[in-house]
């Protein structure tokens, strides 16, 4: 009886099921739909629009509106304020034993370096979740993050994100993100002062591991190489962001991953570039700022990342990695301005570099020679400048590092090994004299360049930034 009773429930299931199921076919559907055309459903303007559409800076967030800080020193930009990577403090000596860590913080996959300004340090960062650029402000003093100021452009991981150095100076910071966009804003408030796009204004031709140029300010100007189709370099007003100057393209160069360097060449105030094509000077004279003054194409590396280093009055050194090597350039004004290639070889014949730009200190060119190097890759090295094919010194077989940065602080090499360990050496008579190591990070990929103020060094590798108290 009990069996027959389940048997009648389960076909009257069956049977309710089967009359949904027909009905639902035999239903007919309204028809008389209302069509909706674009803005009919009155969405406000801007707030719809395409993934490339980038609006630059458009998201803000403060962390602390009480920060105050008594700290003053500066680490302004790619190099430091003189762009030389030498530092000279009367700070005192360094401190003894291990360095201890102030604080650390994470960042999105990237190489990016911080700069420093009166207490507050800036970074530019990449957040993968957010597919956002983000200016990000920190406190020297104890690492906690102050305020960012962040814009949407998805791109896709090439070796990390973000690989520039901010500018700060009094009343801006400006950023040249991984995509040409570039962002300048107040330093304490991180208001925003104006914007650029390269590649929508100049149509530059962003690099393939992504913009890697940092920008540099002369005199209120901010001056950047977009290397685009008619414009190879530009001035631009730090406070206004307006144009004022431009060199036009007539060289046909593209973007590389170097950045413009300021130099006095022949007794000219230069600007030097090192593009994809070449190697020019364009003028930094107030009487005819932005004239390209000399440009030569007999050495053009096809990936350049270090920077051009003066030697002289009249020559220049240029290194590049990916089987380059280095070149001696000597510029002249005898009845017109020239450039002349002197001296280029491959990187196992003499002085190079793949990513870092070599330190000109006291009579001795320092570097690290790359894998391509012969018996020395990956060493530190030193050069006389009238010899760049013989080092006079260079590290034990031991002693390494990849492509990690290097920097002069008070007559001491430090160097950041690009697994994370640092290093210290003492400066002597082209020689160098090994004084300490400490592992600071188990990392990878430590490439960012240092920043130094206030006795702080600041290192990173892909995914970390640590501020460490040397002195």
């Amino acid at each position: 009886m009990k069996e027959k009773k389940l048997i009648y429930v389960a076909a009257a299931t069956a049977l309710v099921y089967v009359v949904l199921l027909v009905g639902w076919h035999l239903h007919t559907p309204k028809q008389d739909f209302d069509l909706h055309l674009p803005g009919a459903d009155n969405r406000p303007e801007g707030l719809e629009r395409k993934a490339d559409d980038v609006v630059i800076g458009e998201y803000f967030m403060r962390y602390d509106e009480e920060f105050s800080t008594e700290l003053e020193g500066r680490w302004i930009g790619f190099r430091g304020e003189d762009r030389t990577n030498i530092v000279k403090t009367s700070a005192p000596a360094f401190i003894e034993g291990e360095f201890a860590e102030q604080w650390r913080f994470e960042t999105g996959e990237g190489h990016a370096a911080p700069v420093i300004y009166d207490g507050r340090v800036y970074v530019l960062d990449y957040n993968e979740q957010l597919n956002s650029d983000a200016l990000r402000c920190f406190s020297l003093e104890t690492g906690k993050e102050l305020w960012r100021r962040w814009y949407r452009v998805p791109i896709k991981r090439n070796h990390g994100f973000s690989r520039t150095i901010p500018v700060v100076g009094e009343g801006y910071v400006i950023t040249v993100g991984p995509q040409g966009h570039v962002m300048c804003c107040d330093p304490e408030s991180g208001d925003m002062l104006w914007t650029m796009d390269m590649q929508k204004q100049f149509s530059s031709e962003v690099p393939f591991w992504y913009t890697g140029q940092c920008p540099v300010v002369d005199d209120g100007v901010v001056v950047l190489a977009p290397a685009g189709e008619q414009t190879l370099m530009i001035g631009v007003d730090c406070m206004t962001g307006e144009i004022v100057w431009q060199t036009p393209n007539t060289v046909g160069f593209t973007m590389s991953h170097s950045s413009v360097m300021p130099m006095t060449l022949g007794g000219k105030p230069t600007y030097v570039y090192v593009g994809v094509g070449g190697v020019c000077g364009v003028s930094a004279d107030k009487a005819d700022r932005g004239t390209l003054l000399w440009h030569t194409n007999k050495w053009q590396p096809s990936v350049v990342a270090p920077s051009p280093v003066r030697l002289s009055s009249d020559r220049i050194l240029m290194v590049a990695g990916y089987g380059t090597g280095g070149a001696l350039l000597q510029v002249s004004n005898a009845g017109g301005w020239s450039a002349t290639v002197l001296d280029q070889y491959k990187a196992d014949k003499g002085l190079s570099c793949e990513q870092q730009t070599p330190i000109f200190y006291n009579g001795m060119i320092i570097t690290v020679a790359p894998k391509d190097g012969g018996s020395i890759r990956g060493k530190l090295a030193c050069y006389s400048p009238s010899d760049l094919h013989n080092p006079v010194w260079s590290s034990g077989a031991d002693e390494r590092f990849g492509l990690g940065p290097y920097i002069v602080i008070d007559e001491n090499l430090f160097i950041f090994k690009d697994d994370g360990e640092l290093y210290q050496y003492r400066i002597g008579n082209n020689s160098m004299t090994f004084v300490r190591s400490q592992r600071i990070i188990e990392g990878a990929d430590a490439w960012g360049p240092m920043a130094y103020a206030d006795g702080r060094l600041i290192v990173r590798d892909a995914h970390n930034v640590v501020c460490l108290k040397i002195k």
